[in-house]
């Protein structure tokens, strides 16, 4: 199964990032609702999720501004 824009629908993409990423309320430190947020983009039609991915490893390994947790401990 394609998981591309063109290919899916919004209600797919929720399904493919909801399925992946899991339980995103289950998570003890509340970070997980964060990281459901970076794949907005691809849920709403407008990045592919290997766009967004690909933007997330280049903040990580440059060190630049990426998503800021929230209740976690950790200010942004």
């Amino acid at each position: 199964m394609s998981i591309l824009i063109k290919d899916t629908t919004r209600e797919e993409r929720e399904k493919i990032v909801k399925d992946s990423i899991g339980n995103i309320y289950g998570s003890c430190d509340g970070c997980m609702p964060g990281l459901a947020e970076i794949y907005q983009d691809y849920i709403d039609g407008k990045k592919e999720i290997r766009e967004i991915s690909m933007e997330f490893n280049a903040r990580y390994v440059t060190g630049g501004d990426g998503p800021t947790r929230s209740g976690c401990g950790y200010g942004g």
